[in-house]
This record gives structure tokens, sequence and C-alpha cells, in this order.
């Protein structure tokens, strides 16, 4: 019974480690930058990065993608690592509300021409990567942590005594969004 509990929570946890369906396969360990060399287009690429803008057009909706190494899952790590940025564009209709900035995706697709475009002011040549499946992750849960009250030391109503002693502040257990703590 015990080796049977143990197989099923190992299975379980196989799981867990492998990527969405969508978004299983082996794929070639192409970046974004090395995709701009000659004789790239036509391969099959899996990606992922957080999204800088989506725009939709006539029958097909385009990501401009901060491109993000993947873990196993296939799901972008939260790291300041880039090897730049492509533009995945995908047959149908993506609402920009959903597909927001700061989002996470990852897409599997073939590797197009890359296409000129421009990241503020400066030029910049996108690899561009045809859709076959976009996969939107879930939003994480906002960061928690911890800051502590910073008057400690002795003072009035606090600890022994009836009046004076050592004290200590309070804990403060929040979330951070956007860069400030609620």
């Amino acid at each position: 019974m015990r080796r049977t509990c143990m197989l099923a929570v190992l299975l379980t946890l196989a799981a867990c480690m492998r990527p969405p369906a969508p978004l299983q396969g082996n794929y070639p360990p192409l970046t974004p930058t090395g995709a701009l060399e000659p004789g790239t287009i036509g391969e099959r690429v899996r990606w992922g990065g957080e999204i800088a803008s989506t725009t939709p057009r006539n029958g097909e909706t385009c990501f401009e993608v901060v491109s993000k190494p993947l873990d196993d899952r296939a799901r972008p790590e939260t790291t300041d690592q880039t090897d730049g940025r492509f533009l995945a564009c995908a047959a149908g209709f993506y609402d920009p509300q959903v597909y927001e900035p700061g989002r996470q995706v990852t897409v599997v697709g073939t590797l197009e021409p890359a296409t000129p475009g421009k990241v503020g002011e400066a030029e910049y040549s996108f690899a561009t990567v045809r859709v076959d499946s976009a996969y939107l992750w879930p939003k994480r849960p906002s960061e928690l942590g911890y800051y502590y009250y910073p008057y400690w030391g002795w003072g009035p109503y606090w600890g022994w005594g009836p009046w004076w002693g050592w004290g200590g502040g309070a804990v403060f257990v929040g979330r951070r969004i956007g860069g400030r703590w609620h």
C-alpha cells in the first residue's frame, strides 16, 4: 500500500513537470537572436516571454514578446534575462485586454522572415513566428512579503510593568502590487 501511494505521488509530480499538451514536443535550441541568421526560416520553435503589445489585424493577431528563458514546463521564467524580442502572429482574434502587456505567453510555431520595426525610437529586426499554438499562462499570485514596524526600544505603554518596558512594533504582512505594498 505504501509503495502504491509513493508511486502515485511520484507520477503526479512527474505530470506537473511536463509542458501543457499544446506545447509538448522537441524543438531546436534556437533563440530569437539566432533566428535572424540565414537558413532558419521554416524551423519549428517554442518560445515564450512577456507580452509587450498585442495588435489585432484582419484575420490575425500579432504579439510583440520580450523573450525569456523557459522552465521545465515551458513557462517563461521571471527574470531580467532576455534574448531580444520577437513577433508571434496567430490566426484569429486575441483580445488585447486579456493578452495584455506583462502577461506571460508561450508559443509554438514556424519561423518566417524577420519583420522590421521599432522599439521606442530604435530600429529593430523582429524574429517572426507563425503561431500554431499560443498558451497564455495564468497570472502568478501577488508577491507576499513582510516588513517590520521600525520603532523598537523603551517607551510608554510597552511590555513589562504598568506603562514602561521593552517594546516592539507590529509585523505587517502584505502583498506587493506594482511596486507598492498594500
